[in-house]
C-alpha cells in the first residue's frame, strides 16, 4: 500500500494541499490517510480521494500509471475510435489490393472486440 500512499501523497502536492488538508476537505479524520502507507483502504475511502483528485482507483492502487478514469465511450484498453480506426486502416489486403469501407470497419470490429477481451 505504500504506492497508494506516495500517489495520494504526489497528488495532494500537485494541488498544492497537505494530506492534513486534504484530509478535511474529504471529512476523513486526522492521519486517516498516514495508515494507507501500512494498511488496505476501504473502497469507500479509496474512491473518495479518487474522485477527488479526479484519477481512477486503479491508478492509486499502482495497477496502471494512467490516471486517466477509463470512459467505455472513448477508449477501449487505452485506444480512441480513431486510433482503432487508424489500425485497420492499415491493414494491408493478402493481395496487396486497397480495403474497402466495409473491410476497414470489420477489421476495425474485430480489433475493438479483441481488445475488450483481453484483460
Amino acid at each position: 500500500m505504500f504506492l497508494t500512499f506516495e500517489r495520494i501523497k504526489e497528488l495532494a502536492k500537485s494541488r498544492g494541499i497537505t494530506l492534513g488538508a486534504l484530509e478535511e476537505k474529504l471529512g476523513l479524520s486526522r492521519n486517516s490517510i498516514y495508515t494507507i502507507k501500512n494498511k488496505k483502504p476501504s473502497a469507500e475511502r479509496l474512491q473518495l480521494i479518487a474522485d477527488y483528485f479526479n484519477v481512477s482507483t486503479d491508478y492509486l492502487l499502482g495497477r496502471t500509471d494512467n490516471p486517466n478514469i477509463a470512459k467505455d465511450d472513448e477508449t477501449i484498453a487505452g485506444y480512441t475510435q480513431d486510433d482503432l480506426r487508424k489500425m485497420a486502416e492499415n491493414a494491408k489486403t493478402f493481395d496487396g489490393k486497397p480495403l474497402t469501407e466495409d473491410d476497414i470497419n470489420a477489421i476495425q470490429n474485430i480489433i475493438e472486440i479483441y481488445l475488450r477481451g483481453r484483460k
